[in-house]
């Protein structure tokens, strides 16, 4: 083997060891607390709740025309 080969493995195995230290969350769990966070933050979501037209940034302006 030469000395790159050699060098390159040793970094391909420091990153399987770093992905394999790595905590991972079941699928099912992670959805869980998705859909409880969901849940719990539903009345602060402006795309279920709607935004006020007077704290709505994106609102149409106004037109003040003088005759």
């Amino acid at each position: 083997m030469s000395g790159s080969n050699v060098n390159y493995m040793k970094k391909v195995v420091e990153q399987l060891r770093y992905e394999a230290s790595i905590h991972r969350v079941k699928v099912s769990q992670a959805a869980t607390d998705l859909q409880q966070f969901c849940v719990q933050n539903e009345n602060q979501d402006p795309l279920l709740t709607g935004v006020s037209s007077s704290t709505n940034p994106f609102r149409p302006q106004k037109v003040c025309s003088f005759l």
